[in-house]
């Protein structure tokens, strides 16, 4: 495996970063988590942007523009050889001291890139449906860590995570500070009511699929509306999934042991998972 390391491709085992650096030290940097399929890098330059975006807010200067860091992200693919697999760019605050002080970290940024396979859930899931359950863990405020920055602090959605495992579920739904649906920890939620797609508009991350799958849903005459939901919407709703770079779109259905509609995926999401997989390997950047 080549991985990309500041404008170098190295071994794994030599893809090392200092001791020192403030990613490592606190988790300050961004990262984006991105697919290809059959040589096609999707959505690649709207992840692109988003990570620029996070890195902006971050005060976090990446050496390389957008386009030399999608030229990186081909570069890194075509070195391993593959075609279908998940992409993962990381970008770091650099070396510094062992205080917090940004301004101390005197180089550049560290840029990694990392392409692999990645399987988040079982296949069968995604054929009979999944379980979640809400956590006591709520999404990190906008006044504090916005969930819309992608950064290389994930302990908020962390925690969530091993709430959910430690109750024998694979996924967690996370709530917002006001008790509003936000968003699980790796993936945005839908619910459909009355034949109409909802998904929360707060405390969530941007998601690139999530974009991608209320345009399909608009193309495909279905009423698409962001709108604050409670547990109880998503309870009383005829069906629920969730979406997501590594997840794609995975149908939920059970939340906190209630039955979601008929307790099997829904014709509107099975629906858009076979629209969804017309795109993946069109809507992107070739190599």
């Amino acid at each position: 495996m080549k991985i990309y390391l500041n404008g170098k491709f190295v071994e794994k085992k030599d893809a090392k970063v200092s001791v020192f650096d403030h990613g490592f030290l606190y988790g300050d940097g961004v990262f984006e988590g991105i697919r290809s399929y059959k040589r096609n890098v999707f959505k690649l330059q709207e992840h692109i942007q988003r990570l620029y975006e996070s890195a902006h807010t971050l005060m976090l200067k990446i050496p390389l523009t957008q386009a030399q860091m999608i030229d990186a992200v081909v570069r890194t693919l075509k070195s391993n050889h593959l075609s279908d697999a998940y992409i993962r760019v990381i970008v770091s605050r650099g070396e510094g001291d062992l205080g917090l002080d940004p301004r101390k970290c005197q180089g550049t940024a560290t840029v990694i890139v990392i392409t692999d396979k990645i399987t988040l859930y079982p296949q069968e899931l995604y054929q009979k449906g999944m379980a979640i359950i809400t956590v006591p863990t709520v999404r990190n405020l906008n006044e504090a860590v916005n969930p819309q920055l992608k950064s290389l602090n994930y302990l908020n959605n962390i925690l969530a995570k091993i709430e959910a495992t430690n109750s024998g579920c694979m996924e967690a739904l996370m709530m917002d500070a006001q008790g509003f649906v936000a968003e699980c920890t790796g993936d945005n939620v839908f619910i459909v009511r009355r034949g109409e797609l909802l998904t929360p508009p707060n405390a969530r991350l941007r998601g690139i699929t999530r974009d991608a799958v209320m345009e399909l849903a608009k193309k495909q005459k279905i009423m698409v509306s962001e709108k604050l939901m409670t547990r109880h919407e998503i309870f009383v709703a005829e069906e629920c999934f969730l979406t997501g770079t590594a997840a794609e779109i995975i149908p939920i259905v059970k939340v906190d042991g209630r039955v979601i509609g008929d307790g099997v995926p829904g014709p509107i999401t099975l629906k858009l998972i076979k629209a969804f997989h017309t795109i993946t390997s069109k809507d992107g950047v070739k190599y």
